[in-house]
């Protein structure tokens, strides 16, 4: 009799398209996988060192595995497990911890499936983490998250990404190439380009061999993907050569994530990010100009030691006075590690969860007027396979989140719609214009 396995992702797209990449690994070796709550053999937990209560959501996924499978193998992988292998081997019922070169070895190390009496640790210096290792999503979505780069040489002051993955590294093109085409066969219409810092592709063994902007060419010529979409990209690296290609690109969507942080200059020097506002306004202007429909998702952090309320209102009104369509709002936490938390000025808890409810009123504010403009316009609609309430959603190339009653056969199809109406939630409602355009 095969086998179990089930998988559990905290964190981000490329955390993802790892585990989907181990899940892959398992089913060659002739694991069934199954629901999270459906008694598996095995567990394996994806980890994240970016969001808050990183221990704590461990433990938590932990003890709701062995709820459902008390005698369950369990094992924990990602960021965390590099950044804490020996506070997660603590904890009660876990088996293996990988970290970020063994996370992809796991099962090299799962023997018996017979639980240990203490956690096992494999776990080598970041230093020693250089191979690139290959992933993307599949089988659950009708886009895939394919990843393209990983790790990070920045040095943001508050981020333990470079602690937790390692310097940057990249795939060659060909590869990648060869991996989209794979995607493309198998059905799925989009794919999203991730990595932590994707603007950086093109280091191979310390040495820049590629540019992102090459692999953004290549890509836009493979046949059978309707849609490509950058996950995110740092301003200083958002070329006006990409922003031109996008903007005539058979692929590539205009919808742009650009991760600002901060609107104040103070700040984003303690922060030390390698650019300053008057960057991100023209990056944010040149979009708009070549590209006036674009999507525009912008990340921010509030609550970082040394930011006033003064400064907070700096960073407020820059993004509202910018023509952005939508915020992912980070409240700032302290990680160990990091030179942030030795700095003074630290912010109130209070005052850090004020300052994120005003931005996320403000995100709401912004893509409803975004939506505003695009009443009347007609889109490309790619629908998936969620259901809610007897309703499901699809996405325009501008990242317009369109809501309609759920029909299994718009899975996974286009749709060429025209907007009609902000709805109460902020989805748009739109109207079918035309039948199905690909099939």
């Amino acid at each position: 009799m095969s086998k179990s396995v089930a998988f559990y992702t905290l964190g981000c797209k490329l955390n993802y398209s790892e585990t989907s990449t181990i899940g892959r690994q398992f089913k060659e070796a002739g694991f069934d996988t199954v629901e999270f709550t459906d008694k598996a053999d095995v567990y394996v937990i994806n980890t994240c060192s970016v969001t808050e209560n990183a221990d704590k959501k461990c433990r938590k996924v932990v003890k709701e595995a062995l709820k459902y499978s008390p005698n369950a193998y369990i094992a924990i992988v990602g960021c965390y497990a590099q950044l804490k292998p020996k506070e997660i081997s603590e904890i009660e019922g876990v088996d293996v911890v990988l970290g970020a070169a063994e996370k992809f070895q796991l099962l090299e190390h799962i023997k018996d499936l017979t639980k240990n009496p203490k956690a096992e640790i494999f776990n080598k210096p970041i230093e020693e983490t250089n191979e690139f290792v290959a992933s993307y999503s599949f089988g659950d979505r009708t886009r895939t998250f394919l990843k393209v780069q990983d790790g990070c040489d920045y040095s943001c002051t508050f981020c333990t990404i470079p602690l937790a993955r390692g310097e940057s590294r990249s795939d060659t093109i060909g590869n990648i190439i060869k991996q989209a085409e794979e995607i493309a066969a198998s059905g799925v219409r989009e794919i999203v380009l991730t990595g932590v810092n994707i603007g950086d592709f093109g280091i191979r063994n310390g040495k820049r061999e590629d540019r992102f902007f090459d692999l953004v060419k290549a890509l836009d010529e493979v046949e059978g993907i309707d849609r490509i979409r950058i996950s995110s990209i740092e301003p200083n690296l958002l070329s006006t050569e990409i922003i031109e290609f996008v903007s005539r690109s058979k692929r590539f969507v205009p919808h742009f994530h650009i991760p600002l942080q901060s609107g104040s200059n103070k700040i984003l020097g303690l922060m030390r990010r390698r650019y300053k506002r008057e960057l991100y306004v023209d990056r944010v202007a040149e979009i708009k100009r070549i590209m006036p429909d674009c999507c525009i998702g912008v990340d921010v952090i509030v609550g970082f030691p040394g930011e006033t309320r003064e400064d907070f209102i700096d960073t407020y009104n820059f993004i509202n006075d910018l023509d952005v369509s939508y915020l992912h709002v980070f409240t700032y936490s302290e990680r160990e590690n990091t030179p942030a938390i030795e700095m003074e000025g630290s912010v109130p808890g209070s005052q850090r969860a004020d300052r994120s409810k005003m931005l996320h009123i403000l995100s709401d504010k912004k893509r409803r007027a975004f939506y505003e403009t695009q009443l009347g316009k007609g889109g490309d609609v790619l629908f998936e396979s969620d259901l809610k309430e007897g309703y499901m959603h699809g996405f325009s190339r501008n990242y317009v989140k369109v809501k309609v009653k759920y029909d299994p056969l718009l899975i996974n199809e286009l749709k060429a719609v025209k907007f009609e109406s902000v709805l109460p939630d902020g989805t748009m409602h739109a109207e079918e214009i035309a039948e199905t355009l690909v099939h």
